[in-house]
């Protein structure tokens, strides 16, 4: 269990959703919260909500001089949490370029640069905290989710990697890999989504591996185990079961 009181988050892509709920609950145990995304209105309105020392810094996390300029005026932090996302249902027979290229962009490219930004600074003071947020979907393709789920992998593959170098040291590295959460972007989806969950409770879920030191959590539990058991079928079996 971590001392929360006084520490300070940036989280990346809080004006909705997960990130949103996120910032709620650091807030209540009394960590200091820096939420970002493109939204000012949005950003505001959820800074005037927040129980705890809170502000908002705009970034744009697809142009790389942004997220520069907004670590920069952020300063030194304690943590930080990458929760932007972009999603749209895309089998390969529907093939969209630009949205294809906005999710690799948002989900994993920005991602990459946000960690470039904050980890030269926490190695040189061997101290410091990053969760990135995967997903259920980067454990094997899935169909109708061009873009995404790739997206989603290597922000799973970029997390071990530097997990890999950085165990050992005082930085502390972990990856989320939540199923289903009600938000905008599933409201994309006209298809079941088992166990999906409220973004209030996957913030709970994603705070419970932050006060933990462990390296990776996959929720809900049931529909998780689900996939990882699906990394290890015959393709013919993966397939014939996840591929409908």
């Amino acid at each position: 269990m971590s001392d929360w009181q006084g520490k300070r988050y940036w989280l990346i892509g809080a004006s909705e959703g997960l990130g949103r709920a996120l910032a709620h609950q650091l807030s209540k145990v009394g960590a200091e919260v820096i939420v970002s995304a493109r939204s000012e209105d949005r950003l505001k309105a959820l800074v005037d909500e927040l129980p705890g020392k809170a502000s908002f810094q705009t970034v744009d996390v697809s142009d790389i001089a942004s997220v520069k300029d907004a670590y920069a005026a952020v300063g030194k932090i304690d943590g930080m949490v990458y929760l932007a996302g972009a999603y749209w249902p895309m089998p390969a027979t529907e093939w969209d370029q630009d949205k294809a290229d906005t999710m690799a962009v948002v989900n994993y490219l920005g991602a990459q640069r946000c960690v470039g930004a904050v980890i030269g600074d926490m190695v040189a003071r061997d101290g410091g905290h990053i969760l990135l947020t995967s997903s259920l979907t980067a454990y094997r393709g899935l169909p109708g989710s061009i873009g995404y789920t790739a997206s989603k992998a290597a922000i799973l593959s970029l997390a071990e990697c530097l997990y890999a170098d950085l165990r050992k040291t005082g930085v502390k590295v972990q990856v989320a890999n939540p199923g289903f959460i009600k938000t905008r972007l599933t409201d994309k989806n006209d298809f079941n989504m088992p166990q999906i969950m409220e973004p209030e409770d996957a913030a709970r879920e994603m705070f419970e591996l932050m006060d933990s030191d462990n390296f990776k959590k996959t929720f809900p539990r049931a529909l998780g185990s689900l996939f990882r058991v699906g990394q290890f079928l015959p393709d013919a079996l993966y397939y014939r079961i996840f591929g409908r």
